[in-house]
């Protein structure tokens, strides 16, 4: 009885809703002057739901500085906690809203550059094709080679997509679960007014003097190519331009000027579209697995769920053979490669 009354006197009464809203938008702006500008408050009337709020729990959640405010140990935990609860809570809204019409809301996607200029463009057409009133809202992940995923450690995405460049394991795997849905891996290409689109045998000590446009030194695909030069005994290539843009390496591949890497999958998807040609020389590396990662136990809306299955569908018709798309659309499954 004693823990009811002091859940009813301490946080069932007193700890509001719309006070948990304004300390994250004090903790997300870092003050409350600009907290108060952000959710049209007064400065006082911040300072006074932030107060309530540490009188309730009998803790300080901030610690104020000249600077603006910081979150104080206990101001983290509620944090976690509450943007948990937070996220429940506007799920439960929507899943109300979506049980007339499963076919209606947001759907938060997180995708890294190979991904989000390659595989999903092709989803998000099928998608809204399909289910004209699902609002898409799409960001830039983090850097591929993090395994960190903070969009979904912070719910501020349903799932991403990414290039798993290596496994789960430890505590990654307690917290995210990763579905691999096709391999990809790094080809050479140029534009189709170069003249070596026109020559059938190529070798990389062809192409040393020519200029190169390149993913990172640190990206599986950039580190495959310095490598295939190493290892052949070759001088690096002639790198002018080394970005993780796709789009980037697109656009100035047109030329023809350039030899541009690319992933497998974006040469298949838009080479028609940007006048790309694949150059004969494999590079050798291993296939890198195109992963959708999601948060282990959360509950993700239909919405979501349906962007999910066409995402599969999409990549399954990418890994299927030529034949097998007139045949009603029959995909096979991607072999596990590399």
């Amino acid at each position: 009885m004693a823990k009811t009354l002091d859940w009813d006197s301490r946080i069932g009464r007193r700890v509001r809703l719309r006070d948990l809203h304004i300390l994250f938008a004090v903790i997300q702006h870092g003050s409350m002057a600009k907290a108060g500008a952000y959710l049209g408050m007064s400065q006082s009337a911040v300072s006074q739901a932030i107060a309530a709020i540490e009188h309730a729990l009998r803790v300080p959640l901030l610690d104020r500085t000249s600077k603006g405010v910081t979150t104080t140990i206990y101001g983290n935990a509620l944090l976690r906690r509450g943007r948990a609860a937070f996220d429940e809570l506007r799920l439960g809204v929507q899943e109300i809203e979506e049980l007339a019409d499963p076919a209606t809301g947001d759907v938060r996607i997180a995708a890294t550059e190979p991904l989000a200029a390659g595989i999903l463009p092709r989803v998000i057409e099928r998608l809204s094709q399909r289910y004209p009133r699902i609002k898409l809202h799409v960001m830039e992940a983090a850097e591929q080679g993090q395994m960190e995923f903070p969009e979904l450690r912070e719910r501020r995405a349903d799932a991403r997509l990414t290039l798993l460049v290596r496994p789960l394991d430890g505590e990654l795997a307690k917290e995210f679960e990763a579905e691999i849905l096709r391999y990809d891996r790094i080809c050479l290409a140029t534009g189709s007014p170069s003249p070596l689109t026109r020559r059938r045998k190529l070798d990389l000590a062809d192409l040393v003097d020519e200029p190169w446009i390149v993913p990172l030194a640190t990206t599986p695909g950039g580190a495959a190519i310095l490598k295939a030069f190493r290892e052949r005994g070759l001088p690096p290539p002639h790198i002018t331009v080394s970005t993780t843009s796709v789009h980037l390496r697109n656009f100035l591949g047109m030329s023809g000027r350039f030899i541009v890497a690319l992933p497998a999958s974006v040469l298949d998807l838009y080479t028609d579209l940007f006048g790309l040609k694949r150059l004969p020389i494999d590079v050798p590396m291993a296939n890198i697995p195109h992963a959708i990662i999601r948060l282990r136990n959360r509950t993700l809306s239909p919405a979501a769920e349906l962007f999910m299955q066409c995402t599969r569908e999409v990549a399954k018709e990418m890994d299927a053979p030529p034949e097998a798309h007139s045949r009603r659309g029959a995909v096979r499954r991607p072999a596990k490669r590399g």
